[in-house]
């Protein structure tokens, strides 16, 4: 058998590379001592900047206080004499544009001189502002092509790092990105904007309970990253993966996740030697990387870090998913982020942990041990309730992609539905509020095991629903229903958003309660159960898969948004426009260019992937079926000629020849309506994506797989599901 086949090749070359796994090691370097060696973090900046200088940027970065541009030159002088001492060249102002990519564009420190030299230079000015070209970004009507005006604009509040490369190192300085005419072009500046916009309403709330001396609150971020790793040699022959980040084509292997051995199991040496590569990389960019496991799906693992605030932490989730691919190609693997990457497995996503502490670092999502008696808490939970059950369909549209909609409402992820899960002793609370007053809390207790040499094992006072797209953990709720591969800026920022809004509606009652003679918890106990009876219909603690619970949801007026398209309409809502626009998390303008982009990205990515199928089907496996149908033909006219009984060659042959119509057919069927260009904006082609060419491709693949399981494995040329997901 020669290795002609890119399939085949793909397997020798695995069989026979041997990959080095000691790229690091943390018995000769402690963990402890790399993290945050290269960050311009607090502590760099207590000791280069003089003193004036590092209390007036503490301030702004702790306080939200307004950026002084007069400490700006002294930053930037420490921060460029720090990083060429750690042999950086150039400096970039790092942004995230509307593509859901970060964007950089590198600057060199060194300005000739008259004299034939050269001086390096990097001052206040080049520190707070950029100016990349704005013009080839989404921007959704707000810029023409030939309108190239763009502003990188600092952002103090997540630090400044070195990102090292084989032949130096870059200053990499986190920017918002602005377009000439003053609009947001990217996903950083609504979530600052919503971020200031939840703390203003919380500071309200808070002073309400006394705590005058809280400046800020901040919302807390940490996202589980879950992804595939396959051999790099298997990644190279799918063109559907490298082209569109998932397989478009494959039949279901003998063996998927059925038998449950993955989750949790020995990670394969290969994989670890990988994960401890990320995590080295990580920690000296400052990223709390805490917990590494396998998942569910074969080839599927998860990374996770600690709590940050919502900025740093969706900066530092950019950083996760780009080291991630960067390492995983040193040890000859490929990292999928995809949300779908192989159907009939679980997909990926990216669990939203958010929580709400203030800059003294009080949670305010921690019950304490008796929640019943912690009005403080029970406020702010039930304001986010409120959020949700409120604006399910803003929330529910923060997660919509293309990608996304192959993975929500799998058995691995939440449905579309948006609910939220309480567990056992906050839902008892909630019911008790309800009914006039809480009064009692129920306990988790303890575990007897049975066994005398193990420890008792305290019991939480509420189980955990995996089902749930929305579900309170102990001191955070847990947002499930992000997307793998999504910049976790849009389902934060809109999250941040909704709560303000209730923040303010409970803020308003209380303080007009409390002005008119009321005592506080009395306002709080009259307040409560009106806003749990209008809510609670979003509530809901069994399993989200099962199809009763879609009609019980239908009954309660629940929005069931089954996909992108129709999610999108959302965006022209009044309610919506004025909440957003109101607490100037967007203006409408923004909005409008957001509707425009979320169509024209959903009409390209089904399009790219339209045509990636039509491509694989004329060049890879219609041929592959085409040579199969020739060596059966000529077997069966030689049994033929032998004089032997070919009936079952001859059904082979009639069989294969009908799929292989049927194939051709479904392909033909694909490129007509790829073809289309009818009339309408991009949401109306959006729709011809979902209503017509999204089910060319379901069929298309249908023919091709069946042929998959067809075709002499010696003729099939792309790497197949139990190769890719089991060869490791």
């Amino acid at each position: 058998m020669g290795f002609n086949n890119p399939r085949h090749a793909a397997i020798q070359a695995i069989a026979t590379t041997r990959h080095k796994l000691n790229h690091v090691d943390f018995r000769t370097t402690h963990a402890s001592e790399l993290f945050g060696v290269n960050v311009f973090n607090e502590e760099v900046q207590r000791q280069r900047l003089p003193k004036p200088v590092f209390k007036a940027l503490q301030k702004t970065i702790k306080q939200g206080a307004p950026l002084d541009p007069l400490i700006a030159d002294a930053v930037a002088n420490a921060m460029k004499d720090w990083a060429m001492e750690k042999g950086a060249t150039h400096f970039t102002h790092q942004f995230q544009p509307m593509t859901g990519a970060t964007a950089e564009k590198h600057d060199s420190f060194l300005t000739p001189t008259n004299d034939g030299r050269a001086i390096t230079e990097f001052g206040g000015k080049e520190l707070i502002k950029g100016e990349p070209d704005a013009s080839s970004f989404p921007s959704g009507g707000i810029r023409a092509t030939f309108e190239a005006r763009g502003y990188t604009a600092w952002d103090p509040t997540s630090p400044a790092y070195i990102m090292e490369h084989p032949n130096g190192s870059t200053l990499v300085i986190p920017t918002a990105f602005l377009s000439w005419t003053g609009e947001a072009l990217d996903k950083k500046t609504p979530l600052l904007r919503s971020m200031e916009a939840l703390s203003t309403q919380a500071i309200r709330i808070l002073k309400l309970f006394g705590k005058n001396d809280v400046h800020k609150v901040f919302t807390t971020v940490g996202p589980e990253q879950e992804y595939f790793l396959i051999d790099k040699n298997f990644y190279m022959a799918r063109p559907d993966l490298i082209n569109a980040g998932r397989t478009l084509f494959g039949a279901k292997p003998p063996k998927g996740q059925e038998m449950e051995d993955q989750y949790f199991g020995i990670i394969p040496e290969r994989v670890l030697a990988c994960m401890a590569d990320v995590e080295f990389e990580l920690n000296k960019l400052g990223v709390p990387v805490k917990t590494r496991h396998n998942e569910v799906a074969p080839s599927q693992y998860e990374i996770a870090p600690i709590f940050e605030q919502s900025n740093l932490a969706t900066d530092h989730q950019n950083l996760v998913m780009e080291v991630m691919r960067r390492v995983a190609d040193k040890y000859g693997l490929a990292a999928l982020l995809h949300e779908k990457p192989f159907a009939g497995i679980n997909g990926s996503g990216k669990h939203n942990n958010w929580s709400m502490a203030t800059d003294a670092g009080e949670n305010l999502l921690n019950p304490g041990d008796n929640p019943h008696d912690n009005a403080q808490f029970l406020v702010f939970c039930v304001a986010v309730i409120r959020a949700v059950a409120k604006y399910s369909d803003i929330l529910r549209l923060s997660i919509a992609s293309a990608h996304n909609d192959h993975r929500l409402g799998a058995n691995e992820a939440p449905p579309a539905i948006i609910s939220i899960f309480l567990g056992e002793q906050l839902n008892d609370i909630i019911e008790q509020i309800e009914k006039g007053g809480a009064k009692s809390t129920k306990q988790g207790g303890w575990f007897e095991t049975g066994v005398s040499v193990l420890p008792k094992l305290p019991r939480d006072a509420g189980d955990r629903n995996r089902s749930s797209p929305f579900a309170f953990t102990g001191n955070k709720f847990e947002f499930r229903a992000v997307g793998g591969s999504q910049n976790i800026a849009g389902p934060n920022t809109i999250l941040n958003a909704i709560v303000a809004e209730s923040l303010d509606y409970i803020a308003s009652n209380l303080e007009k309660a409390v002005a008119g003679g009321k005592d506080l918890n009395k306002a709080i106990q009259e307040l409560l159960p009106g806003i749990i009876r209008e809510t609670k219909k979003v509530i809901y603690n069994g399993d989200n898969y099962i199809e009763e619970w879609h009609k019980e949801a239908e009954k309660r007026g629940l929005p069931n948004l089954k996909n992108t398209v129709d999610t999108l309409p959302v965006l022209h809502k009044k309610e919506i426009i004025d909440l957003l626009t109101k607490y100037k998390v967007y203006t409408e303008r923004e909005l409008q260019s957001r509707f425009h982009i979320l169509s024209e990205n959903y009409v390209k990515t089904v399009n790219i992937e339209g045509q990636l199928m039509t491509y694989m089907a004329r060049t890879s496996i219609l041929p592959a079926a085409l040579r199969y149908q020739a060596e059966v033909a000529q077997a069966v006219n030689a049994t033929k000629a032998a004089g032997v009984d070919n009936s079952a060659q001859a059904e082979l042959l009639k069989t294969l020849t009908a799929t292989i119509s049927e194939f051709q057919k479904a392909s033909s069927a694909l490129e007509k309506s790829l073809a289309h260009h009818g009339d309408g904006d991009a949401y109306a082609h959006a729709k011809h994506m979902r209503d017509h060419v999204l089910p060319a491709m379901t069929e298309l693949r249908k023919q091709g797989d069946k042929l998959e399981t067809m075709v002499a494995d010696d003729l099939w040329p792309l790497p197949t599901y139990r190769e890719m997901l089991f060869i490791r």
